[in-house]
């Protein structure tokens, strides 16, 4: 049985409550609510094709923003239940983070946001905000979910001062420099342990990263020694599986005692204590250090690989060239988005390209361009080829 929410944890019966009231569920909590709303959405399921760093079809066993957002959500659930703060705050947020995402993963946020400058700008972060607040069509009585303000607050990791006069009280704390709640903070540093580690695996996975190389590691080299050790038979996947099974464990402990650590420090009895204290959700300087030097290497062996890079700035045409074209005539829109240009203009685009899969992007940009993506000679599927499993 779970241990009581601590004082400084977010409380549904307490939330600061959602822009259309609505009468409370009988049978869940505020924010169970907001969860199963997230799960239902459209946008989460659009995540299954959506890139995490390798186009999805390359390969079936590579992680995609779906796969990874349900890591993301474990991690934190795991953390939270420790920590004695809401899982199911923590899980909405978690599932939520990526649903602003643009197909072609960071690539295709580049080439988007470049598109929208002189109209704003495209920030994934807020593109998630925007599909909860506005873009799900799904109930009669508002536009998007309708979610408690602790999930919109923990979903919106970061914002311009711009921005955050906009928003009005959901921008309010980047305006303060006040924090979110504990559960929000523990759900980006679950993003952080998540990514690294799956990276990992998907690099090794795809030929991309050398074992070797990631032996000069402290964090992997660590690991991979004690599985060794403890098990001198393991080898290939299992060896690999196993350091990472180590290295998230190591990972998911340090967070958890350093954040305890912290809490204990700053006193904090309520959630308007914790917004008001320094970051609490932490690791220890040395495990921040170690994973900072893996996030450093993924950045130059894994994401500015050169396969991987050739894949993406043809993503990125992709991107740009189905932009142009929608401007230049939006009459290649469906009827909907057509009538929402005529409204709100080049953010309509926006909306409708951030809002497609990987596979739909290249199927459209074929059939408005009459180039076949699928034929290896156009390159978009060149980057990597998956291994056995």
């Amino acid at each position: 049985m779970n241990a009581p929410r601590a004082d400084y944890a977010a409380d549904p019966a307490r939330s600061r409550g959602r822009r259309v009231p609505e009468p409370p569920a009988p049978t869940r909590s505020e924010f169970q609510r907001d969860r199963d709303r997230i799960i239902h959405s459209t946008a989460f399921r659009r995540l299954e094709y959506k890139t995490q760093v390798f186009v999805n079809h390359e390969g079936d066993l590579f992680r995609t923003r779906l796969t990874h957002s349900i890591e993301v959500a474990q991690i934190a659930r795991s953390v939270s239940r420790c920590l004695r703060l809401d899982e199911d705050l923590v899980e909405a947020i978690a599932l939520a983070h990526d649903l602003g995402h643009t197909p072609f993963g960071h690539a295709g946020q580049d080439a988007l946001d470049a598109c929208m400058k002189p109209w704003g700008g495209f920030e994934h972060n807020l593109q998630s905000l925007r599909v909860v607040d506005e873009l799900e069509q799904r109930y009669a009585a508002f536009d998007g979910l309708n979610l408690c303000f602790e999930t919109r607050e923990g979903i919106l990791k970061h914002c311009s001062a711009a921005n955050a006069r906009r928003l009005g009280e959901l921008g309010e704390r980047f305006l303060a420099r006040r924090q979110p709640s504990l559960e929000a903070q523990v759900a980006n540093l679950a993003d952080e342990i998540a990514y690294n580690n799956h990276d990992i695996d998907d690099g090794l996975r795809s030929g991309l990263v050398r074992l070797d190389a990631l032996d000069s590691l402290a964090l992997f080299g660590r690991h991979r020694a004690a599985a060794q050790a403890a098990h001198p038979e393991l080898e290939g996947r299992r060896l690999v599986h196993e350091t990472i099974r180590r290295m998230i464990d190591e990972l998911v402990t340090d967070l958890i005692g350093e954040t305890g650590r912290r809490i204990a420090d700053a006193r904090v009895r309520s959630i308007d204590e914790v917004r008001a204290a320094p970051p609490l959700a932490a690791f220890t300087d040395r495990i921040r250090a170690q994973s900072a030097e893996l996030k450093r290497f993924l950045f130059t062996q894994l994401y500015r690989h050169e396969r991987v890079s050739a894949v993406m700035d043809r993503a990125r045409t992709i991107v740009e060239e189905l932009f142009a074209w929608y401007r230049a005539d939006p009459g290649l829109l469906p009827v909907e988005h057509r009538e929402r240009v005529e409204a709100i203009g080049e953010r309509a685009i926006a909306d409708y390209i951030a809002g497609m899969t990987d596979r739909f992007a290249v199927r459209e940009h074929s059939r408005l361009s009459g180039v076949d993506w699928s034929d290896p000679g156009a390159g978009l599927l060149g980057g990597a080829s998956e291994a056995a499993p």
